[in-house]
């Protein structure tokens, strides 16, 4: 029976909506075109719909709190009242200007840091803690929200961030001690999450599900420590509920698991077995009896179908180990790292969609293992699976043998410039004569409603190719007029042609797939739509040579290629996993390559190919670093190995912890990169401050651009100056933080102004310093 609750479970859903609803009336609340009741409204209509559909398709442990107006580890920040003081918050329940000031700053001060959660793309707000932080039951929302389901006749199970993934999570505020110890706040916070815990138990919660995926990270004696201790606390007040601990996105290590499954109090583990296979071997060594194991084995960050018989088989394994009545199916880990629902999709080829699972379809997928468990599998649907897994495995659209071929006679070579870097910058210096710190952007311009509707119509065939290359032509000479205004010394095109940087790129390679509706939330209301590589990667033409070649017409001065990198493009897509990563981005990387040529011979001398997501795909056990950083940089490196020296090659990170790989990103040897480090208060300049030294041109951030907040130039100069006491005046560029594109025009032109103006005072003070 499809309605019967069989035990299956979904750690987290998407929250943006089917058609991104959350995103267009979070972005009305901000421009002041709509109420917080209007917001809130949304928001309501969209839970609702998530509980009911899952409650539809027969889940039996459906979660609440997952929803979020920003991300989950600010709504955490919110129900511990850790509000930094900089916002001005008196006490009380945190609203919403107090909120999204954390979150994206506003007019008088700067949003908290924002950087990646694990190795996603998607991003969170970084609690500032310290030992004066004054914790307080601020935000009710976990608890309103068990209640709001409860109230639609749906008993789900609230979710909350684990405590000590919390601490682990967060930042020394500034002006606290590095040192300090984050986890010596445990005692402070619990008292808090001691009263939610008693808030559910009394509005009828019988389960309860805490969020500790640093668990998978390596992690010491002390941190593991830290979790024995925060469950032991909680026991008491945990007494009378069913406690579910959950970890994703890697396998435990031997240590991490005998912490786990020796927690005082906790009554279910739930373990991510796509990306934790090697976990499935602790399982069978050693687990508690009469426990519950939430078994994650449809994967909640792809979109591929499930291979259900495989998966059938795991369970039926794990069900000999744990007994039949305690083995739950559930997804690896939470669905907002996947699009909605694949019914959306009507543009999509037939066999490719057939290929496919989003949210919705493994919310379905769940339960059908979960039935087939119980014995009563559904024939005709795991039939239908069969044949599309054994579909995928046949197609001849999936293989190039030319490619292959390609691929692997890069083998024997490292790929490098015949030129050491500091004589390739001498002699783009010749060619290019541009100032000392000189100023650039990262790309894109804002993306104005009236350029969106061009491309919008021109998809949809309602203007001619010759009106929309008109109207980008115009969008360009708009670009390149202000950047001339404001004296900016590289200029870039805006990227007026492209929605994303990654699709617009995958819509030219072959072996991608493409959808109508496959956003994915990446921060706040910013969505991606990430392509599907299904198959072989290749070039057939060239994809941003007219564009490039047109802005450079336009000027005299330096014009930058932009180009997104292979590792970027490997990790910001849905990348087939029937082959291994590596062998998908050195594809990609020879792509790339042939386009950085063609650019190069149509006369542009500055190229930048962006490797934002390099960081973010860096595997969470260290033990598996080195491999990935060798595979990762060798592919930047292919895809520029063969221009002059003379042509300037730049890359873009943004949003991360770069200090670790500092070395990894030396040896990419590009002529220049620009990097996030504004928003992350300056934490890149350590690097250099502790004796790293960096030959190469660098452009780390002097402001943020996901906060409307407008920079002064004093502040800008200040930023500057600091950069000057730990790098080399010859090297240092001037740039903001990322791409404008998702800023506005009024927030743009004085920014940049103030930014054009500092490095002007800089120049003339060092000038008269000499």
């Amino acid at each position: 029976m499809l309605f019967q609750k069989m035990a299956s479970h979904i750690v987290g859903y998407p929250r943006m909506g089917p058609k991104r609803e959350l995103k267009f009336a979070l972005e009305s609340f901000w421009d002041k075109k709509s109420s917080a009741e209007d917001l809130q409204k949304v928001a309501a209509g969209l839970r609702s719909s998530i509980w009911k559909q899952m409650a539809d398709a027969g889940i039996k442990y459906i979660p609440s709190n997952t929803f979020s107006y920003y991300d989950q580890v600010l709504d955490t920040t919110a129900m511990l009242g850790a509000v930094p003081p900089r916002y001005g918050w008196n006490g009380g329940e945190i609203g919403f200007d107090t909120y999204f000031s954390m979150a994206r700053g506003n007019a008088s001060v700067p949003a908290m840091e924002m950087t990646k959660w694990f190795d996603t793309n998607y991003h969170f707000i970084v609690p500032e803690l310290g030992p004066d932080v004054r914790f307080s039951y601020a935000s009710h929302k976990a608890v309103d929200e068990y209640k709001e389901a409860k109230a639609l006749g749906v008993n789900t199970v609230p979710v909350l961030v684990g405590p000590v993934s919390y601490l682990l999570l967060s930042k020394p505020a500034k002006g606290v001690e590095k040192t300090f110890s984050l986890l010596s706040l445990l005692p402070k916070i619990l008292p808090i999450y001691k009263e939610v815990i008693s808030e559910l138990k009394a509005a009828g919660a019988s389960w309860i599900q805490f969020d500790e995926p640093t668990l998978v990270l390596d992690l010491d004696a002390h941190q593991l420590q830290a979790f024995t201790a925060a469950y032991a606390d909680l026991e008491s007040t945990l007494s009378g509920l069913n406690v579910l601990i959950e970890t994703y996105f890697a396998d435990l290590t031997s240590g991490a698991y005998k912490t786990l499954i020796e927690l005082k109090g906790v009554t279910a583990y739930g373990l991510d077995l796509v990306r934790g296979t090697k976990t499935i071997d602790l399982i069978k060594t050693n687990f508690p009896k009469g426990k519950f194991l939430f078994a994650g084995v449809v994967d909640g960050r792809n979109i591929w179908a499930n291979d259900l018989a495989s998966s059938l088989g795991t369970l039926q394994a794990l069900e000999a180990i744990v007994g039949k009545d305690n083995l739950v199916v559930s997804t690896s880990c939470s669905l907002l790292h996947t699009a909605v629902d694949l019914v959306n999709e009507t543009k999509l080829d037939d066999e490719i969609k057939s290929w496919l699972a989003f949210s919705a379809q493994k919310v379905v997928e769940v339960n059908a293992l979960a039935k087939a468990l119980a014995g009563q599998k559904d024939e005709a649907f795991f039939a239908s699976n069969a044949t599309a897994q054994a579909s995928r495995k046949s197609s001849p659209r999936v293989t190039n043998e030319a490619v292959q071929k390609a691929a692997a006679a890069l083998k024997g070579s490292d790929h490098r410039r015949a030129t050491n870097v500091s004589a390739r910058l001498d002699a783009q210096q010749k060619k290019l004569n541009l100032p000392i710190l000189p100023t650039t952007t990262i790309g894109s311009f804002p993306q104005t409603l009236e350029l969106r509707r061009v491309r919008r119509e021109f998809k949809a065939n309602k203007i001619s190719e010759d009106n929309y290359v008109k109207a980008i032509k115009e969008e360009i000479k708009k670009v390149v007029d202000l950047q001339e205004e404001l004296d900016i010394d590289v200029l870039v095109h805006g990227e007026p042609e492209r929605n994303d940087m990654v699709e617009y790129f995958g819509e030219q390679l072959s072996g991608f797939a493409f959808t109508v509706n496959g956003w994915v939330q990446s921060y706040g209301s910013r969505c991606v739509k990430p392509p599907i590589i299904y198959g072989d990667v290749s070039r057939p033409k060239p994809m941003t040579v007219f564009w490039s070649s047109t802005a450079q017409s336009m000027t005299s001065r330096p014009m930058k290629g932009m180009l997104t990198g292979p590792v970027t493009i490997l990790n910001w897509s849905f990348v087939r996993n029937d082959q291994p990563r590596f062998e998908t981005c050195y594809q990609i990387a020879l792509a790339i390559k042939d386009e950085v040529e063609d650019l190069e011979k149509a006369g542009i001398n500055v190229i930048q190919i962006d490797e934002a997501a390099l960081r973010e795909g860096l595997p969470l056990r260290k033990s598996e670093h080195a491999f990935y950083l060798k595979w990762a940089v060798h592919s930047f490196r292919i895809t520029n190995c063969g221009v002059k020296d003379t042509t300037q090659i730049h890359t873009h990170m943004c949003y991360s912890n770069f200090n670790d790989i500092i070395h990894s990103i030396i040896d990419m040897d590009a002529d220049v990169i620009t990097i996030e480090n504004s928003r992350s208060d300056e934490k890149l300049l350590s690097v250099f401050r502790e004796g790293v030294k960096y030959g190469a041109g660098i452009g780390p951030g002097v402001y943020d651009i996901h906060s409307p907040r407008i920079p002064s130039t004093e502040e800008i100069a200040d930023r500057i100056n600091k950069m000057l006491a730990v790098l080399e005046t010859n090297i240092l560029w001037v740039n903001p933080d990322c791409g404008l594109k998702t800023r506005k025009y009024a927030e743009v032109k004085p920014a940049l102004n103030n930014m054009v103006a500092a490095a002007k005072l800089l120049r003339t003070q060092l000038a008269s310093a000499k």
